[in-house]
């Protein structure tokens, strides 16, 4: 196809990243799917032999990444869309994270998307523009109990994106952070890493897990068709929330730190600046 775009993914093994991966070649695109374990996408390159290359990363390589973007660029001779998807679970309470879970875990959602970014950019810059999607969570607006480290890695890649995408607009460039909802991507499953617990958080424990209850979210698939009408909008929006229900409660999560600040706008106005 004259018009087809080659993506980068990141994370492309299972969940979203498979996802994005599998609309794309439908589409008639090319697709990068980079993964840590390539070995799950046996079955789609032989479907798609001559659009797809596996392509085995670990984000949390800087130099590792750097070369296989160039392996990226090299294979369909540009990079359209890069997706930063890679991602997992740090569950438990802040208290009983190790300093190994924790840095092992911000390494990827953080420093792996930097990583990632870094190591597209000139690419994309030398050849007059690109997309970027930053695939971040609906969570992102404030802390919760049991996962404050995994909003924490999004949090600081929304507010790194925000930054990025003022710097690399002139070069044409669009850079979007995809606020996901909770979708059935085995995160909390395969994809988590669990803190010991401690005794003295077992009530709360036992209360968050009844609030996530068992419900599985939707498949991947159905956030796919989001993802590639966003990225044929000639001028995409620097934010979006993928999901009616996320959109709904990050609206609603809004409106409470909202109503929050004004309730003690009486005591921030006391001091100036």
């Amino acid at each position: 196809m004259a018009n087809a775009r080659v993506w980068l993914i990141t994370g492309a093994s299972r969940g979203l990243g498979r996802a994005f991966a599998e609309a794309a070649l439908a589409a008639g695109d090319r697709v990068v799917a980079a993964a840590r374990n390539v070995e799950p996408l046996a079955e789609l390159h032989e479907k798609y032999p001559e659009h797809l290359l596996p392509l085995p990363m670990d984000v949390t390589d800087r130099q590792g990444v750097f070369d296989g973007v160039e392996r990226a660029a090299a294979a369909f001779g540009r990079l359209d869309v890069v997706v930063n998807n890679a991602g997992t679970m740090l569950y438990g309470m802040v208290e009983e994270a190790t300093e190994e879970q924790i840095w092992a875990h911000l390494e990827v959602n953080f420093f792996g998307a930097v990583w990632v970014a870094q190591a597209v950019l000139p690419h994309l810059r030398a050849q007059g523009g690109g997309r970027l999607l930053q695939v971040t969570s609906m969570g992102t607006g404030g802390g919760m109990a049991t996962v404050g480290f995994y909003g924490a890695g999004k949090a600081a890649l929304d507010s790194v994106s925000e930054a990025l995408a003022m710097e690399v607009e002139a070069f044409g460039i669009k850079v979007t952070i995809v606020q996901m909802g909770g979708y059935n991507t085995g995160l909390f499953t395969t994809g988590t890493t669990t803190t010991e617990p401690m005794a003295e958080y077992q009530s709360l424990r036992t209360e968050m897990e009844a609030m996530w209850g068992d419900a599985v979210g939707p498949e991947p698939s159905a956030a796919a068709p989001v993802i590639m009408e966003l990225v044929a909008l000639p001028e995409p929006p620097r934010r979006l929330i993928i999901g009616s229900q996320s959109f709904d409660h990050v609206l609603e999560m809004g409106q409470a730190q909202v109503d929050l600040y004004r309730s003690w706008e009486h005591l921030s106005r006391i001091a100036p600046g």
